[in-house]
C-alpha cells in the first residue's frame, strides 16, 4: 500500500480504539461505515464515507446522559448488519423514582443501502415498572477527506455551512474548495423533544414489558421520512445483493471441521463486502477503512488468489483497468501510454491535486500484472471473447514495458517517482524505507525490484500464449522476451553466497542484498530454476522469516529487520499466500500445508477476519500475534489468501480449453481431512471435487454435475 498512507497514524492515535482491529465495519458499494463496538461514530477513522468523503464524522448514543452498558455485538455472517445490544446503567429520576441498571434492553441493528445508513434501535422494558427513558444521539458531519482522516494537513478548507434542521431532520452542506456542495442528512422517525444543530433528545414512555422502535436514516442528500417499512424494504436488497455476490463461483468448505470452515465463510464474505459491481463488472476495492476504493494491484492479486473458484472478479477487474489505461505523459499522475492504474480517488483533495490519487498510476508493478492475470484468465476460463476485446489494451500495456518501464534499456522493469508529489517506492511494498541496501542505506534510481522481473517474465509468456490463440505473428518474440527477462534476472540479481536473490538492482545496476519476501514473488511468477527455487524455499522455512504466524517480510536479522513496521518484518497474509504459491509451483507442498496451518492459527486469534497485516513478532505458547494498529481490516487480499494457499496446497490447476482439471500432489493441513469443492466452472462442465486423507495419503474423488469435465490426478 501506499505510504503515504502507511506512515500516518495521527488518526488511530488520537482515538480512544486500540486500533482499527476493533472497530466494525460496513460497505455497500461506494459507501461504508467504521464505529467501535456500541456502533458509536467518536473520532479518528470513524465514521460515515462515500466517494472518500466523511458524510457523518460523530454519532453517539447515550441513555440518561450516559453510554450504555454494552452485553455484545458483531456483523452478521454475511457482513450485512452490524447489531449491539446493551443495556442502561441507572437512569435518573423521573417523577421521583429512578429506574435501576439492567432492566432497558437496547439493540441497535443498522446497515447500508443505496449510500444511506439504515439503522434500527429497539427498546424493551423488562422492569417491573414503566420508565420514562431519556434517549439522546450527539452527531456531526465534518465532510473531511479520506486523506485528512488519515492525517494529512491541509492549508486551507472550504465552508461549513449551518446545519438546517426540519422538525425530525437534521442536513449538513458543505462547499469545499472545489466549489462542489456536499451534503449529507440525518434523519428520525420520531420528532425530538429537543433538536439542535448537533443533539437530539428523546423522552420516550416505556411500559413494564412493551417495546418501542426508533428508525434513523442518514445518507447524502434529504430523505423521507424513516420508518419500519422503509427499513425492513431496504434490508431485504441488501441482504439479497450480498446473496448474489456469495453466489458467483464455486464453494469450499471443510465439512467435518467447522473452525476451518468458519474462516472460508468469513474469507469468502469479506470478499464479497468488499466487491463492487461495477459497471464494467465486479471490482474487489482493496479494504476499509482506508483503501475502500479501485486499487489496480489489489484489484489484479484478489481477482487471481479467486480465479480458480471465481474467475467473474478477473474479467471485472481486467475490464475496469482497460477502460482506465493511460494514453499520455503526466508526471504529477506518473503515467505514460499503456500503463495501467494503481488507484484511483473522489474525494475533494483528489480533485484539487492536492494528491495525486484521483487517477494514479504510481505503480510499477500493475500494468505487468495486468497482462499476466489475463493470461491465467484465458487458460482458466477459455473466453477468448474478452482477451480479444482487452487485446488492444494488452499491447499498449506491453508497449508501456519495453517504451517507459524500462528507463535505461537493460531489459528490466524500474522505476523512479516522476514528481515528488507520488510514491516513492512503487512496488506493493512501497513504504520510503523499505527497499534498501544490506547495510540500511537507500538506493538511487531508477530501481529494478526483483518480483516486477517476475510479474514480467509471467507477462511476456502469458502474451505469447495468448498470441498464440489468437494468431499474433509476434508470439515468438514475446516468448523471446520472457526468456530474456529470466536469463537477466539468473545473471544479475542471484546473490551465490547467500543463496538468494536480492531485493533490487539500484541505477548503476548493483545489488540491493536484503533478504525479502520478494523471492516469494519471483517463484510464484514460475522464474527461478528447480535448484534456486530449492534453495530459496529452504531459507524462507526457517526462522529467519517463519514468524510461526506466516512469512515475513524481511528476513530477521537485516539491517531494517523491525517486526513492528509496515514492511520491513511484518507479516502480510497475502505475501505469505503467494510465497506458498510460488513454492507449490516447484513441487512443495508439506511445507505450503504447514504455512497455511499457520495462518489459520492467525486468523483464529482475529476472529478468522485476517487484517491487512500484523507484527512479525515469534509465535510464543499461549499468546496471540500482535496486531498491527492502523492495518485495514477487512482487506480483500488478506481475505482471498486462504483459497490462493488452498489451491496451491491441493495441486489444482484448470485449463478449459481442454475442459480439464488437474491435481497434482495433493496435500491438507494437520487437522483437516476433508475438503470439498463445490459447483466448479470448466469449460461448459461443472464439477464437485471431494479431497479426503486416506491412509496416510490425500485423495480426491470427482463428482461430476453437468457437461464433461476430465479430471487427471498425478502423484
Amino acid at each position: 500500500m501506499d505510504d503515504a498512507y502507511s506512515v500516518q497514524t495521527t488518526a488511530a492515535d488520537n482515538n480512544d480504539q486500540d486500533g482499527l482491529e476493533t472497530l466494525m465495519a460496513l460497505k455497500d458499494r461506494d459507501t461504508f461505515l467504521v464505529a467501535d463496538h456500541w456502533g458509536d461514530v467518536k473520532s479518528g477513522a470513524d465514521g460515515l464515507f462515500d466517494q472518500d468523503t466523511r458524510l457523518l464524522s460523530h454519532f453517539v448514543l447515550t441513555v440518561g446522559r450516559a453510554r450504555p452498558s454494552r452485553l455484545s455485538s458483531g456483523v452478521t455472517e454475511d457482513n450485512v448488519f452490524f447489531t449491539c445490544h446493551s443495556t442502561n446503567r441507572p437512569l435518573p429520576p423521573m417523577g421521583g423514582r429512578s429506574a435501576p441498571a439492567g432492566v432497558l434492553h437496547l439493540e441497535r441493528r443498522r446497515f447500508l443501502w443505496d449510500k444511506r445508513l439504515f439503522e434500527r434501535v429497539r427498546m424493551v422494558n423488562h422492569g417491573i415498572e414503566d420508565i420514562l427513558l431519556p434517549l439522546a444521539f450527539e452527531f456531526g458531519a465534518d465532510f473531511a477527506d479520506i486523506f485528512q482522516v488519515r492525517g494529512t494537513q491541509r492549508a486551507a478548507r472550504g465552508e461549513i455551512h449551518a446545519p438546517v434542521m426540519d422538525g425530525r431532520r437534521v442536513t449538513f452542506g458543505y462547499t469545499g474548495l472545489d466549489d462542489v456542495l456536499r451534503t449529507s442528512c440525518l434523519a428520525f422517525s420520531e420528532p425530538p423533544a429537543r433538536l439542535s444543530p448537533n443533539r437530539a433528545e428523546f423522552m420516550f414512555s416505556l411500559p413494564k414489558g412493551k417495546k418501542l422502535e426508533l428508525f434513523i436514516e442518514c445518507g447524502l442528500d434529504v430523505c423521507d421520512a424513516p420508518d419500519k417499512d422503509r427499513w425492513r424494504w431496504n434490508a431485504i436488497q441488501a441482504r439479497l445483493a450480498m446473496r448474489r455476490r456469495l453466489r458467483r463461483g464455486a464453494s469450499v468448505q471443510a465439512p467435518r471441521n467447522p473452525r476451518v470452515n468458519d474462516w472460508l465463510t468469513q474469507s469468502r464474505t469479506d470478499v464479497a463486502l468488499l466487491t463492487t459491481d461495477l459497471p464494467t463488472g465486479p471490482y474487489p476495492y482493496a479494504g476499509v477503512p482506508w483503501f475502500s476504493t479501485p486499487f489496480g494491484r489489489d484489484g489484479i492479486i484478489t481477482a487471481w488468489q479467486m480465479l480458480w473458484i471465481d474467475p467473474s472478479l478477473a474479467k471485472g477487474v481486467l475490464t475496469y483497468l482497460a477502460a482506465r489505461q493511460a494514453t499520455e505523459v503526466d508526471a504529477f499522475m506518473d503515467c505514460a501510454p499503456g500503463k495501467i492504474m494503481h488507484e484511483t480517488r473522489g474525494g475533494e483533495m483528489s480533485a484539487l491535486r492536492e494528491v495525486p490519487f484521483g487517477l494514479y498510476y504510481g505503480g510499477v508493478d500493475t500494468t505487468c500484472l495486468f497482462i499476466a492475470l489475463a493470461g491465467a484468465y484465458a487458460k482458466r476460463t477459455g473466453d477468448l471473447e474478452t482477451i480479444r476485446a482487452l487485446w488492444p489494451n494488452l499491447i499498449a500495456a506491453a508497449g508501456w514495458m519495453t517504451d517507459y518501464g524500462d528507463s535505461n534499456g537493460d531489459g528490466l522493469i524500474d522505476y523512479a517517482r516522476a514528481a515528488d508529489t507520488g510514491l516513492a517506492n512503487q512496488g506493493w511494498k512501497d513504504s520510503e524505507d523499505s527497499i534498501f541496501y544490506a547495510d540500511g542505506r537507500f538506493p538511487k534510481g531508477p530501481i529494478a525490484l526483483l518480483e516486477v522481473q517476475g510479474y514480467a517474465f509471467a507477462a511476456w509468456k502469458a502474451l505469447a500464449e495468448m498470441g498464440a490463440h489468437l494468431g499474433d505473428e509476434r508470439t515468438p518474440q514475446w516468448q523471446a522476451r520472457a526468456e530474456t527477462v529470466r536469463a537477466l534476472v539468473e545473471d544479475r540479481f542471484w546473490m551465490e553466497d547467500e543463496g538468494f536473490y536480492a531485493i533490487a538492482l539500484d541505477g548503476d545496476g548493483e545489488q540491493c542484498r536484503a533478504i525479502g519476501s520478494n523471492a516469494g514473488h519471483l517463484m510464484f511468477s514460475g522464474l527461478p530454476t528447480q535448484e534456486r527455487a530449492h534453495r530459496v524455499t529452504r531459507r524462507m522455512l526457517t526462522a529467519e522469516f517463519r514468524s510461526g504466524w506466516g512469512l515475513r517480510t524481511l528476513g530477521k536479522g537485516q539491517t531494517r529487520f523491525n517486526p513492528m513496521s509496515y514492511h520491513n518484518g511484518s507479516v502480510w497474509p497475502h505475501d505469505t499466500a503467494m510465497a506458498a504459491a510460488g513454492m507449490a509451483g516447484y513441487g512443495e507442498r508439506r511445507a505450503v500445508a504447514m504455512l497455511l496451518g499457520e495462518v489459520f492459527g492467525a486468523a483464529s486469534h482475529f476472529h478468522l477476519r485476517l487484517p491487512e497485516l500484523f507484527c512479525g513478532f515469534i509465535r510464543e505458547t499461549g499468546e496471540p500475534p500482535i496486531a498491527y494498529p492502523v492495518a485495514c481490516l477487512p482487506q480483500a487480499w488478506a481475505a482471498g489468501s486462504v483459497f490462493l494457499m488452498l489451491q496451491a496446497v491441493l495441486g489444482v490447476s484448470i485449463n478449459a480449453a481442454e475442459s480439464l482439471v488437474e491435481v497434482t500432489k495433493p496435500a491438507l493441513p494437520i487437522g483437516l481431512d476433508r475438503l470439498t469443492v463445490s459447483d466448479l466452472e470448466v469449460g461448459g462442465g461443472v464439477i464437485d471435487l471431494n479431497f479426503q486423507r486416506l491412509d496416510g495419503r490425500v485423495v480426491v474423488m470427482p463428482h461430476e454435475k453437468s457437461g464433461v469435465v476430465n479430471l487427471r490426478v498425478a502423484g
